[in-house]
């Protein structure tokens, strides 16, 4: 953790939602004025696409179990905790992007599935958000969480995470469920061993839980929607949060444990705002102050 240089790590599982909790970010950053390095997870895949087909291939072929990108061997966590780990000491850095889809490949200048080439962090940035799927990772060899100083889980019930990602791979990666579905089960065991893990490392998480029938989530027509929702908001460290504050403002909400408050799903954002803003008001001003520049005028929720 740093104060000069902070970091915020949104992590979540495929298909959990964490680029909806990036936009909710981008309008605080945006309201506040703070300036951020954005850095995506699948950046630090240790292969790109062609490379991971060739590896599961080999690995199938000789009868093992191929590596999947919710575990270490397809993962560089060395250089993500270095990137951390420089970013805390003195707000520098290198990253790269991975590129997705035809639209990415224009705008970075290198075809799909492939890395761009890696490069120095911008300069003088206010804080260092991450979003991917190993923001809170901790195993023998490193241990990313000791690095962040806010960090969000976005864990949907597994059903619910599981229709998600079935219905984004299907409609915007061209993947028949049953495609889908071998993934699913191919990654259970990493799944198992360095998802879940990391949302006992979270300072806050938050869990969408449906309230419609989710029993076959291989079989599921549509994605329930926020309105078909409840979130439960649990937070590590209680202590400092206001929450009189948020059952005034967040029509429909309660308490359900000393660390943890229900929201209703169309209240999501509102209630990321209402808990987002404050916090990283005080970790940007804070910095800003080590660093001898001039703080931030007083948060709005706008």
């Amino acid at each position: 953790m740093s104060r000069k240089h902070p970091i915020v790590a949104i992590t979540g599982s495929s298909g959990a939602g964490t680029s909806t909790v990036t936009e909710t970010f981008e309008q605080i950053f945006r309201r506040e004025s703070i300036t951020s390095t954005i850095v995506h997870g699948d950046s630090f895949h240790r292969f790109d696409r062609f490379e991971m087909k060739r590896v599961f291939n080999e690995a199938t072929a000789a009868g093992i179990a191929p590596p999947s990108h919710f575990g270490p061997e397809a993962n560089d966590f060395t250089s993500l905790e270095k990137l951390f780990e420089q970013y805390g000491k003195d707000g520098t850095g290198r990253i790269r992007n991975y590129v997705h889809d035809e639209d990415e490949a224009f705008e970075f200048g290198c075809d799909p599935g492939t890395f761009t080439p890696w490069e120095d962090l911008e300069a003088q940035t206010d804080l260092l958000y991450y979003e991917g799927l190993h923001g809170a990772v901790k195993t023998d060899d490193v241990d990313i969480a000791k690095h962040v100083d806010l960090c969000i889980g976005v864990v949907p019930i597994i059903n619910l995470e599981w229709i998600q990602k079935i219905h984004r791979d299907h409609s915007k990666r061209g993947y028949s469920t049953e495609d889908v579905t071998d993934t699913i089960l191919r990654r259970m065991p990493d799944y198992v061993h360095y998802i879940c893990p990391q949302f006992t490392n979270t300072d806050i998480n938050f869990q969408r839980v449906p309230l419609v029938d989710t029993s076959n989530p291989f079989d599921a027509r549509w994605i329930p929607t926020l309105d078909e929702s409840m979130v439960v908001i649990r937070f590590a460290n209680p202590r400092g949060i206001d929450f009189p504050y948020l059952l005034s403002m967040i029509e429909g909400s309660f308490m359900s444990r000393a660390n943890a408050i229900v929201v209703p799903g169309g209240k999501m954002e509102l209630s990321m705002q209402l808990i987002f803003t404050p916090m990283i008001w005080r970790l940007v001003e804070n910095s800003r102050k080590a660093r001898g520049l001039t703080g931030l005028r007083s948060p709005s929720i706008a």
